[in-house]
């Protein structure tokens, strides 16, 4: 089945951190395939700073004929937590995509990244992915299609000099869903880690200066990868740490010209090379 093709038909959707950039597109485009969305963070007021929040999101779905609730929560206070967890159990039955995109970036040197600042790289990242599914868990159980997906990155055996805190924080959440990939097994629950090839045009990729627009792609190539992996069998996709154009390649698509912002170009592994700088297509 061509990935334009993908029904969610009567699947429920929880997806931390949808105020905007990816986590918004992904919100819209499963809403679009007819899953049940939940639009989860902390937003729920516009800022001048940041554009976006979690109802106008639930709208536009509503607007474009989808089914979505918002719920705001934090994901490092469990409470929220659970309390968004209900809701939607409340509210659409049962729970079968888990979708943890919420994250925090710091990108500086080991002097530049006091404690503080570390702690919460690591609630965010790491432990905010750990704890959403926890608390999702007894009703994936219930689902006969539960997935879960983590973005983050492959684990390289190497150091991460100058962004030690931040790759640590986000090899947490690969260790976690590979961890638990093998733990739900026989629960019939798949996780899995997705993460780009190329940066993804977002707040955060202005904010820090990663790359200018010929640089980025548009958050779509996430969603058809996410697609394709929420379509899968998951008894027999799980425990993978997926790069975007991978899993796109796997189900046919190998031109991906259509994602870039900037027509014509052809964004470079920008984002792999964070992580492993000897990366190469």
């Amino acid at each position: 089945m061509a990935i334009d093709d993908v029904d969610f038909e009567g699947r429920t959707a929880f997806i931390t951190g949808t105020s905007r950039g990816i986590g918004k597109q992904i919100a819209l485009d499963l809403a679009d395939r007819g899953a049940n969305v939940v639009s989860t963070g902390k937003t729920v007021e516009e800022k001048d700073t940041l554009p976006g929040t979690i109802v106008e999101t639930t709208e536009e779905i509503r607007e474009r004929g989808g089914n979505s609730i918002w719920c705001q929560l934090d994901v490092r206070d469990d409470e929220t937590i659970q309390a968004a967890i209900d809701e939607t159990v409340d509210t659409f039955g049962g729970i079968d995509f888990v979708v943890n995109n919420a994250g925090a970036i710091h990108i500086a040197n080991f002097e530049n990244t006091p404690p503080k600042r570390f702690d919460l790289l690591m609630d965010v990242n790491a432990r905010g992915s750990y704890a959403t599914t926890h608390a999702a868990l007894p009703h994936l159980r219930e689902s006969d299609h539960a997935h879960v997906v983590t973005f983050s990155p492959p684990m390289p055996a190497r150091p991460a000099p100058g962004k030690v805190a931040y790759a640590l924080s986000k090899y947490g959440m690969t260790f976690i869903a590979e961890s638990l990939a093998q733990e739900l097994a026989t629960d019939d629950i798949a996780v899995n880690a997705l993460w780009p090839v190329a940066a993804i045009e977002s707040e955060a990729t202005r904010h820090f200066g990663m790359g200018r627009p010929e640089d980025w792609r548009t958050p779509q190539i996430m969603c058809d990868a996410l697609t394709e992996l929420f379509s899968r069998d998951p008894t027999e996709c799980t425990g993978n740490t997926y790069y975007d154009e991978e899993i796109l390649a796997e189900a046919g698509i190998e031109d991906l010209s259509s994602y870039a912002v900037v027509e014509g170009t052809d964004p470079g592994p920008m984002s792999a090379q964070l992580f492993d700088p000897d990366y190469e297509r």
